[in-house]
């Protein structure tokens, strides 16, 4: 049996003070103890970019990141943007341009445009594919997508 390690995680504004066994993943913290389940379980391997969060900003795979090193950062998970009762202007986007179909994605999806919008307000279709490099959707051909954060960014 693994000891555990207190740890302080502030998320979405929030600090939490937790007792975890060093080797669980923020994914499974998010989901199974704070009840955070907007952040989707897809692959467990880093492959499919369902689980991504924000962490000081940048998109991270929460199935590979342990939250024994992230005390101190700023973690922001797809409740976060939705916090305000309002469509964040990238989801809004999604939904105009038809690009939301079985939504399993989509979480990550809108925090990876999200983070991409940040730090570029006015991201090409070239920078959108590249933001979005590791994320997956198996509904759609991203075509929709892409299109639909360009014009977030006033590029349609």
């Amino acid at each position: 049996m693994t000891d555990k390690v207190s740890v302080t995680l502030a998320i979405n504004g929030r600090e939490h003070v937790l007792s975890l066994a060093p080797e669980r993943t923020l994914l499974d913290v998010l989901r199974e103890d704070l009840r955070a389940t907007g952040t989707r379980r897809g692959c467990d391997a880093g492959d499919c970019g369902a689980c991504t969060v924000l962490v000081d900003g940048v998109p991270l795979l929460s199935c590979l990141s342990l939250p024994v090193r992230l005390g101190g950062c700023d973690i922001r998970t797809i409740e976060d943007v939705d916090a305000s009762g309002e469509l964040h202007p990238v989801q809004r986007a999604l939904i105009q341009y038809g690009a939301v179909q079985c939504g399993f994605c989509m979480s990550g999806i809108v925090l990876a445009a999200k983070a991409l919008l940040a730090r570029n307000p006015s991201p090409t279709v070239d920078e959108v594919r590249h933001a979005l490099g590791g994320n997956v959707c198996r509904c759609s051909g991203y075509a929709r997508v892409v299109e639909a954060i360009a014009s977030v960014g006033g590029r349609p």
